[in-house]
């Protein structure tokens, strides 16, 4: 039975934990910069950003179903079809991101209109958005790299990417949104421009970074392979099910913003906060429950089903020894956490609650994260997306009573993550804990 060992398993996560972080500090910077811009910028940032996001994970989703192939072949040695199914990947990303950038441009001022109370909040988030669609065409692209580095478990490379777009991102920002640099002052506006122009940075380096670093021919990247349509199904078959729980995820997470909008733009920003703040956390999850995804598929390979729980339990572990001292203090230090993103306050005092219920989530969000990413690796995609809807249709029920039925505080707002991760977790246990998985062939 193979056993990764922690030191091996931190060889892979950490690259990928420090480009989750770097990646999520884009809105973290949008959202401390405009937090000195004014309330309703703030928020209106929250609800721009998470709309995006939504529909980023269209293209995320897709991006892991190919990682999940391409750490399949890596672990049986196919090397030459990681390229076919890098590429094939690209044609269709590069094809949705044309369709749904389309999509936003007709359809979402008539959708947010009808969803935001606030007009300054509507004319705010509209404005974000018309700038940061823009990105989806670099986004996509890098999601796919991402994929590619994940799989072959060269993640390195993500930490270097990320530093890049960073650094350009707060550029960016800092002189778009406050006018710096002879630039115009755009406001919200320059925040969604900056970030756009970030992640074009990002894809430079990455192209770059193949170019000059990365063994093209052992992947069969150095030429495009004639099309084929079955490969290209064989993908879809494994996406479509993350690609649409992805979706569905961000969709009922951005019902959660514009519900807690209903009750009024202070609500609003105080959740933008929590949520910012919940990003330092949060992103060490994805990081090792992405990397839990590439191990348990390379395993998978190998046919060594049986050394995935094993591994899932030190994955597990993993999570609770570095979060743990992480979470405590930001419990014992909230006021200075939150400090990054707003001076106002009597806003933190009104952020305090929620953020001390979002922390106590993580006792399920850690196992729950870990464990239903390792469903969908095992090639069970379609499982993952049940336990998905099922998870968020409680979810939903509970933020449209807690929040128009009852009219619940803030904090019993933010306790929907404990309804959401413990439907997760159980369903995920007792799935993983029979047999019928580790026999799935891709």
């Amino acid at each position: 039975m193979h056993t990764y060992r922690y030191s091996q398993i931190l060889t892979i996560a950490f690259p990928i934990l420090l480009s989750t972080l770097m990646e999520q500090l884009i809105g973290m910077t949008d959202a401390a910069f405009l937090g000195r811009v004014g309330e309703v910028e703030l928020g209106a940032s929250a609800l721009g950003g998470i709309y995006y996001v939504a529909l980023f994970m269209f293209g995320l989703g897709f991006s892991i179903g190919a990682q999940i192939l391409m750490a399949r072949r890596n672990g049986q040695g196919l090397y030459g079809e990681i390229g076919n199914i890098f590429y094939h990947s690209l044609l269709f990303l590069l094809l949705l991101a044309a369709v749904l950038m389309g999509g936003s441009f007709l359809f979402s001022p008539h959708i947010l209109r009808q969803i935001i109370q606030s007009d300054a909040v509507y004319a705010a988030t509209e404005s974000y958005i018309d700038w940061r669609i823009l990105g989806l065409f670099f986004a996509f692209i890098n999601a796919l790299f991402r994929a590619f580095f994940v799989a072959t478990t060269r993640t390195r490379t993500l930490t270097l990417n990320s530093i890049a777009l960073v650094v350009s991102n707060i550029f960016f920002n800092y002189s778009l949104i406050f006018g710096h640099f002879g630039l115009p002052a755009l406001g919200i506006a320059g925040a969604a421009l900056g970030s756009t122009l970030a992640e074009g940075v990002s894809l430079l380096f990455f192209v770059g970074y193949c170019r000059r670093r990365v063994p093209l021919s052992r992947y069969a990247l150095n030429s495009l392979p004639p099309f084929r349509p079955a490969l290209l199904r064989k993908v879809l078959v494994v996406s479509l099910p993350v690609m649409l729980q992805n979706f569905l995820s961000l969709a009922t997470w951005f019902l959660f913003f514009v519900s807690v909008e209903h009750l009024g733009e202070r609500y609003l920003a105080a959740t933008n906060i929590v949520r910012n703040v919940s990003a330092f956390t949060f992103m060490t999850v994805v990081a090792l429950s992405s990397t839990a995804s590439t191990l348990v598929s390379n395993l998978m390979g190998q046919g060594e089903a049986e050394s995935v729980w094993p591994l899932l339990r030190r994955m597990t572990a993993l999570g609770f020894y570095i979060l743990t001292p992480i979470l405590l203090l930001i419990a014992l230090f909230p006021c200075t956490v939150m400090h990054i993103f707003t001076d106002d306050a009597s806003l933190m005092q009104t952020a305090r609650g929620a953020l001390y219920v979002m922390l106590s989530s993580y006792l399920f969000t850690i196992p729950a994260q870990i464990l239903l990413h390792a469903v969908s690796a095992t090639g069970n995609t379609r499982t993952g997306f049940a336990f998905e809807c099922l998870a968020l249709t409680v979810y939903t029920v509970y933020i449209l009573v807690a929040i128009f039925g009852i009219k619940v505080s803030l904090a019993w707002c933010w306790a929907s993550e404990h309804v959401y991760h413990i439907v997760i977790f159980v369903l995920c246990m007792v799935y993983l804990q029979g047999r019928s998985w580790r026999s799935k062939v891709i």
